[in-house]
């Protein structure tokens, strides 16, 4: 059955849509391989099994890698495929427009607190 797509961000939702995976290719993006574990830390709010569905997703349409190398005990790492890779420009507009959506809300009184810049984030990786 043929699949139609009326305006292309529609193809785009379908792969990265949802709360999880453009925080999971923003780190990826900004710090290269991350373990499991890791990203517990970086993203607290994701349950183990929505994490482990979330990368499988993104593992089987092709945006992300995943290696596990045989030691004990087991060590999976994920990284951007090159396919993946092509979304850091929309990944990076993403967390700008975030950042500067904060700002206004802030602006506006609201209680809203934003802990990690994409700059911050970006910076500590070269250092």
């Amino acid at each position: 059955m043929q699949k139609i797509y009326n305006i292309g961000v529609e193809a785009t939702l379908e792969v990265i849509g949802g709360k999880w995976k453009p925080v999971i290719l923003c780190h990826l993006n900004h710090h290269g391989k991350i373990r499991t574990n890791e990203f517990r830390r970086l993203i607290p709010g994701i349950s183990q099994k929505m994490l482990t569905s979330q990368l499988r997703e993104l593992e089987q349409d092709g945006l992300i890698l995943r290696k596990v190398f045989n030691q004990v005990p087991p060590k999976v790492e994920y990284s951007l495929t090159p396919y993946g890779q092509g979304m850091e420009p929309i990944l990076n507009m993403l967390c700008t427009w975030g950042e500067n959506h904060v700002e206004v809300l802030q602006d506006k009184g609201e209680d809203v607190i934003l802990k990690h810049r994409d700059d911050d984030i970006a910076m500590q990786q070269t250092s």
